[in-house]
């Protein structure tokens, strides 16, 4: 830039003067550093790096990050390198991940869950909700049919256990004269859900168990969805519940509004009784029918087609992804 000094420029790139001008030599932009000519005098000669990667590599060490190998090395008032020294030659050997034959433990995603109609999957689950007593809670236990929605079996219990989980599951299937045998009942890793009554309910009438990995909700989505749409209610007491008899009540109240008036959205705004009990299919065509003849009455407010009430097939818990349904295709 004419009339701007060099410095000047510089300071206003971040430059040093001498920088600038170099760079505007011929070659001046290439980097010349070639590092040190000589090999630094405290490296570890190779018997000693032998013995490092020998000394981490043992059984007593294997297991151990560097940081806790230089602690228990120095507890026994050994030294053989610095931290960082055993860092960059188990970086240097591809050795910072696990160096014995243990691995940490594969958690797969669930088997695919397809519902085509009501109790084929079931999912439940346990939340909490607050009681009077400061740390204490009442226990939800809540089973929804995946297909329809509807929730078909609750109980508000003062403990957790898989005693009452087993008493609920029996008593859901004989109040809708259902034999189980088939039925696939999803739900998380908690000890009500693995517990030995529970287990033993559902082997004896025929129930196939499916589980979702340690610690991951999404594997339950249903189930997760519902305790948010009941705690997110407007309706949701502010306080605690005084007695389980108050939290009974309200529970009773929710299901029943949630059952028969609750228009959800993934399975074409009508209610999950609707849908249990087939009403959906005649809901739906008289929407599409009414859509029509709005159309054809003002066809130019039309742009594009009615809104799509279409009926929802099918319902699926854990979908496999793409590449998922190859490969098990391909075991198969």
């Amino acid at each position: 830039m004419a009339g701007v000094s060099v410095s000047a420029v510089a300071k206003a790139a971040g430059l040093s003067a001498r920088t600038l001008i170099r760079w505007q030599q011929p070659g001046g932009e290439q980097d010349r550093r070639h590092g040190p000519t000589s090999e630094p005098g405290n490296k570890l000669s190779a018997e000693e790096r032998e013995h490092v990667l020998k000394v981490a590599n043992s059984p007593e060490y294997r297991d151990l990050s560097p940081k806790q190998i230089v602690v228990k090395l120095a507890d026994k008032g050994l030294y053989v390198a610095s931290e960082s020294s055993i860092y960059r030659l188990l970086r240097q050997t591809e050795q910072l991940a696990h160096r014995s034959k243990s691995r940490p433990a594969a958690s797969r995603k669930p088997q695919e869950q397809v519902a085509t109609g009501p109790c084929q999957v079931w999912s439940w689950d346990i939340t909490y909700l607050k009681s009077a007593l400061r740390g204490s809670f009442f226990y939800l236990y809540l089973i929804v049919d995946v297909w329809s929605r509807k929730i078909v079996g609750w109980s508000v219990e003062e403990s957790e256990s898989t005693d009452l989980a087993a008493a609920l599951f029996r008593r859901t299937c004989a109040e809708l004269g259902l034999d189980p045998k088939g039925l696939v009942l999803h739900s998380d890793n908690g000890g009500p859900m693995k517990g030995s009554t529970m287990l033993a309910t559902l082997q004896q009438l025929g129930v196939v168990a499916s589980f979702s990995r340690p610690h991951v909700s999404d594997d339950n989505p249903y189930s997760e969805a519902l305790f948010r749409t009941l705690k997110y209610r407007p309706g949701y007491p502010s306080k605690p519940f005084a007695t389980v008899e108050e939290a009974r009540r309200w529970v009773a109240g929710f299901v029943a509004w949630y059952n028969a008036e609750h228009l959800h959205s993934g399975i074409g705004f009508v209610t999950p009784e609707d849908r249990h009990s087939g009403r959906d299919v005649m809901l739906l065509e008289r929407r599409r029918q009414v859509y029509e003849r709005a159309r054809r009455r003002h066809p130019e407010r039309w742009s594009r087609g009615t809104r799509t009430w279409a009926y929802v097939e099918e319902v699926r818990l854990n979908p496999q992804t793409a590449s998922a349904a190859l490969a098990a295709e391909k075991a198969a």
